[in-house]
Order: structure tokens, then C-alpha cells, then sequence
């Protein structure tokens, strides 16, 4: 990996936005932006100076199509679906975090027997979701999105019930050598992305248990003591 010297990086702007480490590593540069990396969670990030303005990355959201009764969507979503629906009791309530413009995976679960609340900070911003606890959270294509990880991690872990389950879409990072050719971060609005490394940080500091299906799902399941470790 190309390295630059580590005191060039400590300075507010380069804290890793989900564990809040100043120890950050340059990881690539491409035409657009820099990309770092978190020497103790791994993960890889953009630094905020270089990210897109909150009304930059709502016009790029409003392009989006995604309809709830598109069976090709409801057949790419259905990777996350089915391994909660595996889960979660018949009755039980669930929150779609970042549910976006046209949310479809409450639609499915609903028709299963599993009704959700929906959130979105620009299409759904009803803050009254956090007044409230869910066995199950999900977060499809989003996590990349954020721009504070670990504050939203905290928002979604402290209104998770006990024994519930967070279900998260996302790409997984791949091999350092590939990450120039890799589609998923020439996204303008993809600025966190996360490695086995990085999911296996946030099971610990938030006390849950780590499972991986498959098709880019990370299934997180919150364990009764929810104290954070200080890691």
C-alpha cells in the first residue's frame, strides 16, 4: 500500500468517522478524491473536504427508480429478505433505515407478515422512529452513504432491541490491488466502505454477534449487554 508519513494525517478532518482513530493511512487516489484508511477499524473512507455537498447528494438520490413491485429489484433485495425473515418471528416490527425515495423492502417483509417503520433523512425524516425499539433494522445500499458511521450505528444499536437483528446491504472492500477497477467507489455519494475487518470491529464495540449469508449481506445480532467497549 502506498503510505504517506502518519503526522500529515492527524488532524481533524482524517479521524476515521466510525471508531474516531487519528492513525489513517492514504489508501488511493483516483481523478475525483483521496480515499483513506483506518489503521485499527479498516475501514476506508473519504475524507469529508472532499465529499458532496447535502444538496449535491440529494440530486444524485433523486435519479434513483427503485419500484417496490420491480421484480428484479424485489429479486436483489430478496437477499437480505429471506435470511431475516428466517429470523424474525411472524408479528415482529422493523425499521428500514434509509429507506430512500421508493422503499421496497417494506413492502416484501409487510406481505410476509413483518411491518416496518421507514426513515430517511431526505425522504422519510420522521426523528420520532427514535422514540421507539425494533427486533429488526435494515439498511440496504446505505452504509456507504454515511457520512457519520458511528453516530448512526449508535442511533440504530440503542433502538435495537436486545436478541434483535440488524441486517445490512453493502459491497464488501475488495483485495487492495483491485480497488482501482472496482465500480462501487466511483459512486460520488459512496464515501465509507467496509471489509470483514470493519464488520468485525462494530460486532464488537456494539456487542453483537456477526453472520454473513451471502450476496453482500452482513447480519448483526445485538447480545443482551449492550455496554460499549472502549476499542
Amino acid at each position: 500500500m502506498d503510505t504517506v508519513r502518519r503526522s500529515e494525517m492527524r488532524n481533524a478532518d482524517n479521524l476515521c468517522p466510525l471508531c474516531n482513530n487519528s492513525d489513517v493511512l492514504h489508501y488511493h487516489r483516483d481523478k475525483m478524491r483521496s480515499y483513506l484508511q483506518c489503521s485499527r477499524c479498516r475501514l476506508v473512507f473519504v475524507p469529508p473536504h472532499e465529499r458532496l455537498s447535502r444538496a449535491e447528494e440529494k440530486a444524485r438520490y433523486d435519479l434513483h427508480i427503485n419500484d417496490p413491485y420491480d421484480h428484479g429489484y424485489r429479486s436483489f433485495l430478496s437477499s437480505l429478505a429471506e435470511p431475516l425473515l428466517a429470523r424474525v418471528p411472524v408479528g415482529e416490527e422493523g425499521l428500514d433505515f434509509g429507506c430512500g425515495p421508493g422503499p421496497a423492502l417494506p413492502v416484501m417483509l409487510l406481505e410476509q407478515g413483518r411491518p416496518m417503520t421507514v426513515y430517511d433523512p431526505f425522504y422519510a425524516p420522521n426523528d420520532s422512529v427514535w422514540l421507539r425499539t425494533y427486533y429488526f433494522i435494515t439498511a440496504t445500499e446505505v452504509l456507504e452513504h454515511l457520512y457519520r458511521p458511528r453516530e448512526e450505528l449508535d442511533r440504530l444499536f440503542r433502538v435495537l432491541r436486545p436478541g434483535g437483528w440488524l441486517g445490512i446491504m453493502t459491497k464488501l472492500l475488495p483485495a487492495h490491488a483491485l480497488f482501482h477497477n472496482w465500480d462501487y467507489m466511483r459512486d460520488s455519494t459512496h464515501v465509507c466502505f467496509f471489509s470483514l475487518a470493519t464488520f468485525e470491529y462494530i460486532a464488537a464495540y456494539w456487542h453483537a454477534s456477526l453472520e454473513l449469508p451471502g450476496g453482500d449481506v452482513v447480519l448483526f445480532q445485538k447480545r443482551a449487554c449492550s455496554v460499549l467497549t472502549d476499542l
